[in-house]
């Protein structure tokens, strides 16, 4: 068995690495893995994108097409177009349905396993000694804030393990952000602002449908 040491470091390390990337980056990506499986909702994904394209293609050829100098090729093309494309948004709007189910499980997976499972520990171990100090290393009052919430007295506690941890990986990550400036003289890359967890994308769904 790990030890829980290793445990609330791990946990926060996957904290800040969620956080630095992005929530939604990292639903977007496993979406990606996920549609590429031989699963239904990969087969509807692949079929949403065929018809996009056919929609795409009529529509193309459609404006090349004059409505007055050749109306019968022109009124077989608007019905082959308005056809692709009410299958297209039917199909779309069942593959993103099911990417909304996905982002939500996601969500409350990544939740429980991360910062549910940091909170059930700091609960379950808040008696529990992360390790001791030596004896009289520290001012008795030091020893006391070292130790809360519940901890023995002379001793560290888990949640104030879990705060050392977070305070040292963000260092880690300030410094190596610096080197990785300097070296490359690049800004470095951040996570795109999100307003909801798992929520679609629906602003770029509705400017695609629109380019449709």
């Amino acid at each position: 068995m790990p030890s829980l040491l290793l445990v609330v470091f791990g946990l926060q390390l996957a904290l800040h690495v969620i956080n630095t990337v992005g929530a939604n980056t990292i639903n977007e990506l496993l979406w990606i893995l996920y549609t590429k499986l031989p699963t239904p909702t990969s087969t509807s994904a692949q079929k949403a994108q065929k018809l996009k394209r056919e929609v795409v293609r009529l529509k193309r050829e459609l404006n090349a097409v004059s409505a007055q100098d050749n109306f019968s090729k022109w009124a077989k093309l608007r019905r082959e177009h308005d056809k692709a494309l009410s299958e297209f948004e039917k199909s779309d709007g069942s593959v993103r349905s099911h990417q909304t189910k996905f982002f939500s499980t996601l969500s409350t997976v990544r939740w429980v396993t991360t910062s549910g499972a940091r909170l059930s520990l700091q609960f379950w171990y808040s008696k529990k000694p992360m390790f001791w100090l030596p004896q009289g290393w520290v001012p008795v009052y030091v020893e006391w804030l070292l130790s809360f919430p519940r901890a023995p007295k002379g001793s560290i506690s888990i949640n104030i393990w879990d705060i050392a941890c977070a305070s040292m990986i963000a260092l880690i990550s300030e410094a190596l952000t610096a080197v990785y400036v300097l070296m490359t003289k690049k800004a470095p890359p951040t996570a795109q602002p999100q307003a909801f967890e798992g929520a679609p994308q629906g602003n770029a769904a509705e400017s695609e449908k629109k380019e449709l």
